[in-house]
């Protein structure tokens, strides 16, 4: 099976709504997952834990208000208190076009999981739908590059993307990215600025240098750019203009009236 990319559209970078259309409706939730479509988003990025039970579910924080942290709580206890919070199924229902997984694994959160259980839970439900035929799009993302590698693993075919954090150089990230097979680089906005930039967050803070540099060596070596998370009309403009592949944005109907007016 070829590796499945989310990545073929020459129309200009795609629009993610970020954990949905998160201004709007409440984040990670079946509502701001239909919003993103209503939208005109390309697709959304979500984030995706594991309950005591082992249900897969999609939420930000590794706890959650009123009930308890995800990794010590039963799905049972989570619809009764919190029924908002969706499975990871239910959730993929609620999507169109490019859905974004991120896998929540970081050492310094309660949920820790150095085995990577959760990768290989999430592995089959996303190939299972590919195979049913779905015209779902899928790349795994996490800012763990022991979960990403672990999905490669036990799924090749799934397209996978290193997150990054701002202080990371990206061309180093890019290496890395490269050299494990990934499909995508998502580096946070705030890398791609010069130093001493006032407004990191937006066009002028942007390091056109860089970025150019960035686009051209990724592209080259066949890795998509999706770039976090990009709220400023300008900016997006101006990523658009250096030919980044996606940008996750939290208003995502902002994005869609600037680049596709």
């Amino acid at each position: 099976m070829d590796t499945v990319s989310p990545f073929s559209n020459s129309g200009g970078p795609r629009i993610l709504a970020h954990r949905g259309a998160s201004v709007r409706e409440r984040e990670n939730t079946v509502a701001a997952f239909r919003l993103a479509t209503d939208l005109g988003a390309d697709g959304v990025e979500l984030d995706v834990r594991r309950t005591a039970d082992g249900v897969l579910v999609v939420h930000h924080d590794p706890a959650i208000e009123d009930v308890g942290r995800i990794p010590l709580v039963s799905m049972a206890d989570i619809r009764r208190s919190a029924p908002w919070v969706p499975t990871f199924e239910e959730a993929l229902d609620a999507c169109t076009g490019v859905v974004n997984v991120e896998i929540k694994n970081s050492p310094a959160e309660p949920d820790h999981d150095p085995d990577d259980g959760v990768a290989q839970s999430v592995a089959p439900v996303l190939l299972g739908l590919i195979e049913r035929g779905s015209a779902l799009e899928f790349v795994v993302s996490s800012f763990n590059p022991r979960t990403i590698a672990r999905v490669r693993e036990v799924a090749p075919s799934l397209a996978t993307g290193w997150l990054t954090m701002p202080g990371l150089d990206p061309l180093d990230a890019l290496a890395v990215v490269v050299t494990q097979g990934h499909r995508a680089l998502h580096p946070p906005i705030w890398s791609l600025t010069g130093a001493g930039a006032a407004a990191p967050g937006d066009a002028a803070g942007l390091d056109g240098a860089l970025l150019d540099e960035l686009i051209g060596a990724a592209h080259g070596a066949g890795i998509a750019v999706t770039v976090w998370t990009v709220d400023d009309p300008a900016a997006m403009l101006a990523l658009a203009q250096a030919g980044v592949d996606a940008i996750i944005t939290n208003v995502p109907d902002i994005a869609v009236s600037t680049l596709r007016p």
